[in-house]
């Protein structure tokens, strides 16, 4: 008979900080022994949301260029991998990890407005489809006229195309019957299409009017939420793998994450020297935003602003779980509340938003005494999810 000796180790007893620290031991749990638990764990959840607020530091670092970034491209297969076109005709590979850039690839006359991994082709009036062995496109689709800005294959069935141009149109494509199958006009520019990468039906657009829209392609007469935040024109937006959060960049110098079915964003992100912010993307791992603007930078961001770099021990990974639930559990309350939602923001931007929302209550109050003192049912109020779309063409 043979004898098998096994070794097991515990995970915590391995990784101590010193050969002293004790191990945890479970309480009683019985409610009649804690009387003051419910205060007391109020009191640690704000403690934790206002270390959560003090340690918010999202900048990682910034790769400079010779130009201003206009686009940027992560590589599917690599977490650490990121592409950046400037408007000096300069694409660059970059090293996330090792903050160094990996190659360069000249040879474009003008600036560099789109990049990808994969090859796709796009190009004015039309959308055409490559085949990286011929040099004539595989098919083109046109409708309309204008130039276009955006085109996004569809994650879960790559026959689907989303596209935006210059005459305030969304458009999708087929490409099993080669045309256009859809088409959406909104009162205003849409610069960017993002597809949800874990619902393939619904996609978000990024507008001039200081908006993302998102849409269910099955029906498009209306969105089924609106981003907002923003006090100026919206020039990218990006999903997380994930598909739980997608990352906006705007014209008014600032970086947000959004939830996918929130109205407002949970994060911010600016600096100093930051200008027009051009291009944004997500990591691989969803555990950085990567954006490109004016000031010829590609910075690298934190997706959750106070979450430690490097490697946690299982004591600290137990505790950051512990004091995300007591956050989420008391986030009803106000004083938690109030400091989890405060983000500081630079004057110009503060200044902006105020007046921004001035207007808006403006339009509201002239709106509520035009119905007041009209017949009733002469004026027809449409929601916000479908006052900026005009038509759906099919």
């Amino acid at each position: 008979m043979v004898k098998v000796k096994a070794i097991n180790r515990s995970e915590t007893e391995c990784t101590r900080e010193r050969s002293q620290d004790l191990r945890k031991v479970h309480k009683n749990l019985d409610p009649a022994l804690h009387p003051f638990e419910r205060a007391v764990e109020y009191t640690r959840a704000l403690n934790a949301v206002k270390l959560d607020r003090v340690f918010a530091k999202p900048f990682v670092a910034a790769f400079p260029h010779q130009d201003g970034v206009n686009c940027l491209a992560r590589n599917p297969k690599q977490l650490n991998g990121v592409v950046s076109g400037s408007a000096d005709g300069l694409v660059q590979l970059w090293d996330v990890a090792g903050k160094r850039c990996l190659r360069r690839y000249p040879g474009h006359e003008g600036a560099v407005t789109g990049v990808s991994i994969t090859s796709d082709g796009l190009a004015c009036a039309q959308v055409d489809i490559w085949d990286h062995n011929r040099s004539d496109p595989v098919s083109s689709l046109p409708w309309g006229s204008d130039t276009v800005m955006s085109v996004r294959f569809n994650p879960a069935e790559p026959d689907l195309i989303a596209s935006t141009a210059t005459d305030r149109s969304l458009v999708l494509y087929d490409l099993r019957s080669s045309t256009a199958v859809r088409k959406l006009i909104m009162r205003t520019k849409s610069n960017a299409v993002a597809w949800n990468p874990r619902e393939a039906f619904n996609l978000t657009v990024a507008n001039e009017d200081c908006c993302l829209y998102t849409f269910d392609i099955r029906k498009l007469k209306t969105a089924t939420c609106v981003h907002k935040d923003f006090v100026s024109a919206v020039m990218d937006v990006d999903y997380a793998p994930t598909g739980r959060e997608f990352v906006a960049g705007g014209y008014d110098r600032s970086v947000r994450i959004f939830a996918h079915n929130g109205g407002h964003s949970r994060e911010v992100y600016h600096t100093k020297r930051m200008q027009r912010v051009m291009a944004v993307r997500f990591s691989g791992d969803a555990s950085y935003v990567f954006s490109g603007s004016d000031d010829m930078n590609l910075r690298v961001w934190k997706a959750n602003a106070s979450e430690a770099q490097g490697r946690l021990l299982p004591r600290q990974l137990q505790q950051r779980a512990y004091n995300a639930a007591l956050i989420k559990r008391f986030r009803h309350l106000p004083e938690i509340r109030r400091i989890e939602r405060h983000r500081h923001l630079p004057a110009p931007l503060y200044k902006a938003a105020r007046l921004r929302r001035t207007m808006i209550d403006a339009d509201r109050r002239r709106q509520d005494r035009r119905i007041a003192h009209s017949a009733p049912g002469s004026v027809k109020i449409q929601p916000a999810r479908k006052a900026r779309i005009i038509e759906e063409q099919e």
